[in-house]
């Protein structure tokens, strides 16, 4: 049984309401999302009306995988695609074709030129609000996912020592993400001190000295599924600063845990955490988004940011992540994965904070 029919049908349905003759796309994580097939050289082409009459374009490399895996779905040769008539058995003629603005500029002047006079419709909200909702199977592998991050920290922190740097802690964790897991599903940070406070700093040559603070943001892929967590490493006589800052940025984190839930928007869950810094003093130091899903990709729908009227639901995973970042001296982010429940959120992340 396919896993992901319920989410091909019901994106379907979405592409009859609209009267999308044929729905094309090309992202290789849209294709899997909606038929379980991996190819990173594919079309699928999603017939509404009929879905029998769907069928995955893509090369010799991938056609047995796809007719295993996908035995519902019909196959075709991508090469076909650059011939003069390359959909017309699949259908009357087509009056609308949905597509994902993602492709290239090079395929959507060849889907223009296969459907003279068409029109062509942006399909990428429907797309992207299919991909939100995780099936079962889905969450538990995000959930596999997330365990061995917690594993691969545990194991890798008590392991830094003064004089490594940051790309020596950021290999050590880069080795046990590839040898339990599938590698890393974002480049690892590492920040000793006050480089801590460039958001996305890459790590250097900085040596730690065994007593300033480290923030580390590190996501292993498992099973083709992502993790995203970020811990700090608080210094024995951290500072003053330090310490408020640290205690600020943890309870805007509790907060904003405890506010997601069904029903509540992107933009909602946001302002829960920003509204907190800003009344400890660091709202201008919290400039990025709080948060968002976690699945194939590491950054995908649903997001909660000042401006998301992504409304959360069951099965929907978000990550909550406050931060601030006081430029030259220090920053603080601490950051859970969580995936919406029926009635409140399940922290997936357990390493200690």
């Amino acid at each position: 049984m396919n896993p992901f029919g319920g989410r091909f049908d019901s994106f379907a349905a979405k592409m009859r309401a609209k009267k999308i003759d044929m729905a094309l796309l090309c992202d290789a994580c849209d294709i899997y999302a909606l038929s379980g097939a991996k190819c990173d050289a594919g079309v699928l082409a999603v017939l509404p009306s009929v879905r029998a009459k769907s069928v995955l374009y893509t090369d010799f490399r991938y056609i047995p995988e796809v007719n295993r895996l996908c035995p519902w779905l019909a196959t075709g040769d991508i090469s076909r695609l650059s011939g003069k008539k390359p959909f017309a058995a699949r259908g009357a003629v087509k009056k609308r074709i949905g597509f994902d603005p993602g492709i290239s500029h090079a395929r959507f002047l060849s889907f223009e030129k296969a459907f003279p006079g068409a029109e062509m419709v942006d399909v990428s909200a429907d797309i992207a609000s299919a991909r939100a909702v995780k099936t079962a199977g889905e969450i538990e592998k995000i959930k596999a996912a997330a365990a061995l991050n917690d594993k691969i920290w545990g194991r890798v922190e008590r392991r830094f020592r003064a004089g490594m740097t940051e790309r020596d802690m950021a290999r050590l964790l880069r080795r046990e993400m590839v040898e339990f897991g599938d590698g890393e599903a974002f480049p690892t940070i590492v920040c000793i001190g006050a480089n801590a406070a460039e958001c996305h700093h890459v790590p250097d040559d900085t040596v730690w000295d065994g007593k300033e603070p480290v923030l580390v943001d590190m996501g292993v892929t498992l099973g083709g599924y992502c993790s995203d967590m970020t811990r700090c490493i608080k210094p024995a006589r951290a500072s003053a600063a330090y310490r408020k800052v640290y205690n600020a940025v943890l309870e805007a984190n509790r907060l904003a845990a405890a506010a997601a839930k069904p029903g509540v928007t992107g933009r909602e869950l946001d302002a829960v955490a920003r509204r907190y810094l800003s009344k400890a003093g660091f709202g201008r130091a919290f400039g990025h988004s709080l948060g968002h899903g976690v699945g194939l990709e590491v950054h995908e729908p649903p997001y909660a940011s000042r401006k998301s009227d992504w409304i959360l639901e069951p099965g929907m995973t978000v990550t909550i992540e406050p931060g601030v970042y006081l430029e030259g001296n220090l920053g603080v982010r601490i950051e859970d994965l969580a995936v919406i429940t029926d009635d409140g959120c399940e922290i997936l992340s357990h390493s200690e904070k």
